[in-house]
């Protein structure tokens, strides 16, 4: 054998070996961490009206005021391996699972910012979403309509005025 026979043998070698290997140490991954991402993906690229249709519990929220809600702050989940590490199911029934991983984000006053917790997934029309409310929370978003009043309690508002 010539030394270009053998180098181009063991390069050839090299590369099956390194396309072939990380295939098998890729994990598969479980169905409500493939719809959490793709969730958290609608939320990333700021595709709010499709992300609406992927939470469950939306209560009186409309879609419109969903979206409005979702414009309006700058918290998103971060890209990539950041976007959720350490995913774990802790309970998985039918049509309602619990789960906790960390969750990256980005658009928040600390540079790095995340949320580790669990949330509850509910099994509605062939995938499993998300709760509205943890959105929500997440983002920073209150979920409830404010209330203006023109009255004033001056105790509660300025502690030092009598």
């Amino acid at each position: 054998m010539s030394l270009r026979s053998v180098s181009f043998f063991l390069c050839t070698v090299a590369f099956l070996i390194g396309t072939v290997l990380p295939l098998r140490a890729a994990e598969p991954v479980s169905p409500l961490e493939q719809s959490i991402s793709e969730t958290l993906d609608l939320w990333r690229e700021g595709r709010y009206e499709q992300l609406f249709e992927r939470l469950a519990h939306r209560g009186k929220t409309s879609r419109e005021q969903f979206v409005k809600k979702m414009r309006d702050t700058s918290i998103r989940p971060a890209c990539c391996w950041q976007k959720m590490e350490d995913f774990k199911v802790l309970n998985e029934k039918r049509t309602q699972a619990t789960v906790y991983f960390k969750l990256g984000l980005e658009g928040t006053a600390i540079a790095q910012d995340s949320s580790t917790r669990e949330f509850k997934l509910s099994h509605e029309e062939g995938i499993w979403k998300m709760q509205l409310a943890d959105v929500f929370s997440i983002a920073g978003v209150s979920g409830k309509k404010t209330r203006h009043s023109s009255r004033k309690n001056k105790s509660k508002s300025n502690p030092y005025h009598n």
